[in-house]
């Protein structure tokens, strides 16, 4: 009961103050005709006479245009295209209602040009001034000194925002931007004292207490430098989302968050031709496997921005199914899903899917990739990455898929683990495949992902968050690194444009050091490196190289449509020598023959440098399948 008194009485307030300012408006107009002199008897007693039928007027089209339903506090542009609206449509009634009373008598052609101009003024006036009071409460209340980085677009909503708030949180001190035409000037009273390299001068000077980075579409080498430049303040530092995760394009102060690792090693947005991929995966049966991982998980929600006609899911481990069928069901209730708890070797089930559902486009996700453990248990690699591989391919071959698209990795390149060499046996079988099957067999192969299951980034956020000490494998190690989203974008990307056989290689950009990675997290946590936080190297794992690599020397690199998209083409392969391996594979993997799978995993991978450790058979009890990581 109370709020709605108090928003009447605030509507009452507001439709005197403007009611008082008619008749101040129109004696206005007569005295500024007359020079700013005495008005003559005349015209001033024809005025008083016409007064309250000019009243009358004003304030019914005032109420009729709605002049009151906005808050004085929150003025703006629409609110002065209202009060511009109603003054010019109330100065037209009067005049007619005027001059069927009187033609107009005694009332001087400029009188209803300046009556109008004087409404606008004195109706816009008092209530820009007053939103200009209260955002800038004439510096008397002080929050959390705020510098603010980039006066564009994201710089202006922040600093409006934190004007607006009425206890004053944050109060917006300076901006700095690098743009010259920005500098000297002002945004809502907040000066733009300079560009980023005075950053660490200007937060002593003016006592700044957070600084805010609203540069939403900054490179990651930008990010680098002004993550450098607010760690010389010592002070804290937020940041907004990066432009591809604004979803309404407006940036709020709740959206500030801690600068993330993606932050730094983020790159350029990757731009879709969405009407092929729309084209090539609307109103067609799409079928992920390994879909409840971290590439499968985010590549069923990118493929259902692309309206397929059912999206079959099919994982080997029940929770992560489950949990994709929840938010699925939540956000998605229109979609027509189908989830299957299915292991990829298990070839009745596959075939029994593909005849049931007959998928169009097969995305096969699932594998597992866990470069030291997969050292010790070469028999759960071949089965699942190149037997459940052969499965999943022969499966769509038979059912005459349209497309079938295998997730590969830069460690199939001139592997050093048995990872690798399982995954380079994916890619060679595939290729077989394509030479004599209608469905178009396309390769995807990229590097890390950021914040993928097992992958470095959780493992450092969990060492830091325990004190330290974070645990790098070697100084020199790099890696290529792309985020989840970016990846699945670029996977669909080529699965459209591949024409079959092809192994498309996505732009990683350049390697990042892990070390860098690790002293950047650490940073970002609000501690030292080896001073807070210690960094301990404790050497490489079994199979794992210093530096990974995209592609062979023999695959000549070869542009496609896509900037970020290369094909890389090699000499065709022996395909009845595939053959002939992947039987002797089935055939030890039955026997739990780790020579011979070892053996075959050579003959088709010849620059696989092998651990000799690995080359023993183990005994029976030790041949099993490993628990699987996605």
């Amino acid at each position: 009961m109370r709020p709605l008194f108090d928003r009447l009485r605030s509507r009452s307030a507001a439709f005197l103050h403007d009611l008082l300012m008619v008749p101040v408006a129109w004696l206005l107009a007569y005295w500024t005709r007359f020079n700013l002199q005495q008005i003559p008897p005349e015209f001033l007693g024809t005025a008083l006479r016409m007064l309250p039928v000019v009243l009358l007027v004003c304030g019914a089209v005032y109420w009729a245009f709605g002049l009151y339903r906005g808050v004085w506090r929150f003025a703006s542009l629409p609110d002065l295209v209202r009060i511009t609206k109603a003054v010019a449509t109330a100065t037209l009634v009067a005049l007619l209602v005027l001059f069927a009373l009187n033609r107009l008598e005694q009332v001087p052609r400029s009188v209803p040009v300046l009556f109008l101009l004087f409404q606008l003024m004195l109706l816009s006036g008092p209530r820009l001034f007053y939103r200009w009071l209260k955002d800038h409460r004439l510096g008397l209340r002080a929050g959390t000194r705020v510098l603010i980085v980039g006066a564009s677009g994201a710089g202006e909503n922040l600093a409006r925002e934190m004007l607006r708030d009425s206890g004053r949180t944050y109060n917006p001190v300076a901006f700095v931007d690098d743009l010259p035409r920005r500098q000297g000037g002002d945004i809502h009273g907040v000066p733009v004292k300079g560009d980023t390299a005075r950053l660490p001068e200007l937060v002593e000077e003016l006592g700044i207490d957070l600084i805010m980075l609203a540069v939403p579409g900054a490179s990651a080498a930008d990010m680098q430098r002004l993550v450098a430049l607010c760690e010389r303040t010592g002070r804290p530092f937020r940041t907004v989302p990066q432009l591809q995760n604004l979803v309404s394009g407006q940036v709020t102060v709740n959206q500030l968050r801690p600068v993330s690792i993606e932050d730094l090693l983020g790159r350029t947005p990757v731009t879709l031709d969405w009407d092929a991929l729309c084209h090539g995966l609307a109103d067609r049966v799409v079928l992920v496997t390994g879909a409840g991982g971290s590439i499968g998980s985010e590549l069923c929600r990118q493929v259902i921005a692309a309206r397929p006609r059912r999206l079959l899911l099919v994982d080997n481990a029940e929770f992560n199914l489950y949990r994709l069928e929840r938010e699925f069901t939540e956000c998605h209730p229109a979609l027509d899903f189908g989830r299957y708890l299915l292991d990829v070797g298990d070839r009745a089930g596959m075939e029994a899917l593909f005849r049931r559902e007959r998928p169009q486009i097969v995305f096969h996700a699932a594998a597992y990739k866990h470069v030291p453990m997969l050292e010790g248990q070469v028999r759960a690699a071949v089965r699942n990455n190149v037997l459940g591989t052969s499965v999943v391919a022969d499966c769509a071959h038979r059912w005459q898929s349209e497309r079938f698209v295998l997730i590969s990795t830069d460690k199939a390149v001139n592997p050093a683990n048995v990872m690798g060499a399982s995954k380079r046996v994916a890619e060679l079988l595939c290729q077989a495949l394509a030479e004599r099957s209608a469905t178009r067999f396309i390769t995807v192969r990229f590097g890390n992902v950021l914040g993928s299951a097992g992958s470095v980034v959780p493992l450092f956020q969990r060492q830091i968050e325990q004190g330290g000490p974070v645990t790098v494998t070697d100084p020199d190690i790099e890696r290529f690194f792309m985020t989840i989203p970016e990846a699945c974008q670029l996977i669909m990307q080529a699965a459209v444009i591949g024409q079959g056989g092809e192994i498309f290689v996505l732009d990683m950009g350049e390697p990042v050091k892990i070390r860098y990675m690790a002293e950047q997290m650490i940073r970002l946590s609000g501690h030292e490196p080896d001073r807070d936080i210690a960094i301990r190297y404790i050497g490489l794992r079994p199979g794992e190289k210093r530096y990974e690599e995209l592609f062979y020397d023999a695959e000549d690199l070869i542009e496609t449509g896509h900037p970020k998209i290369r094909t890389a083409r090699r000499p065709d392969g022996d395909a009845a020598q595939t053959e002939q391996v992947l039987a002797d594979l089935r055939q030890a993997v039955e026997h739990c023959d780790q020579a011979a799978m070892v053996a075959g995993l050579r003959r088709l991978v010849p620059q696989w440098s092998v651990d000799p450790t690995i080359d023993r058979n183990p005994a029976p009890e030790e041949c099993h399948a490993a628990i699987p990581e996605y």
